[in-house]
């Protein structure tokens, strides 16, 4: 597998947020977001290639008990789910952040999918499978980053379109950093009748664009 990087650090993001957590950040995506905020690992060439053992082994020894496979895509490596398997056989608990573009099916029924659905603003939302959706676990989340109220309109209209809110009880709202203000994000979140759990990225608010912690 190529990896960009292997830290421990606290979740930022997610229903996960501020729990204790080891992160697998895979190299390559084949999405090109606007908004993206780890380029450096867009590209397939890069990284370090490493063996689906070697990381189980790194995971286990920082006695973490939350790993994240992130990327970049982790999708895009057909090694992914085996790692996923081999860390939920040694006890390990396995969040998986995908962009939403490429099917779940491969991943194991426990991995918690942390699932991104591309809204206009990010310039990929001709990209979604719709079909991820009828996959859901109740554990798993969909991610929706918000760049303007185009999006947050967009976000509501799939929510009700693929009754999302029977599925998952996860549906996050995250504003795009410097586009949506929290205090906006928040006051739609709460006009809404939607289930919506509203999130902002600890990790930025703590460490600013540092990489690695």
């Amino acid at each position: 597998m190529r990896v960009c990087e292997t830290f421990a650090s606290l979740q930022g993001e997610s229903t996960h947020a501020g729990r204790k957590c080891f992160f697998i950040r895979l190299m390559g995506c084949n999405l090109n977001c606007s908004y993206c905020d780890t380029a450096y690992a867009r590209t397939f060439e890069g990284g370090v290639e490493r063996s689906v053992d070697s990381l189980v082994e790194e995971v286990i020894s920082s006695g973490l008990s939350l790993a994240e496979i992130t990327g970049g895509e982790p999708l895009c490596s057909p090694d992914t789910p085996v790692l996923c398997q081999k860390l939920l056989d040694a006890g390990i608990e396995v969040l998986v952040e995908t962009n939403g573009s490429l099917p779940l099916d491969a991943l194991p029924v426990q991995v918690r999918k942390i699932v991104d659905c591309k809204l206009p603003d990010s310039g990929m939302s001709s990209f979604i499978c719709y079909d991820n959706f009828a996959k859901l676990q109740k554990h798993d989340e969909v991610k929706f980053v918000i760049s303007s109220r185009r999006d947050f309109d967009f976000a509501c209209d799939v929510i009700v379109k693929y009754a999302l809110s029977e599925r998952t009880p996860h549906l996050i709202a995250s504003p795009v950093w410097g586009k949506v203000s929290f205090e906006e994000l928040s006051s739609w979140v709460m006009d809404s009748p939607l289930p919506w759990r509203m999130q902002l990225q600890m990790h930025k608010i703590i460490w600013g664009d540092r990489r690695g912690v």
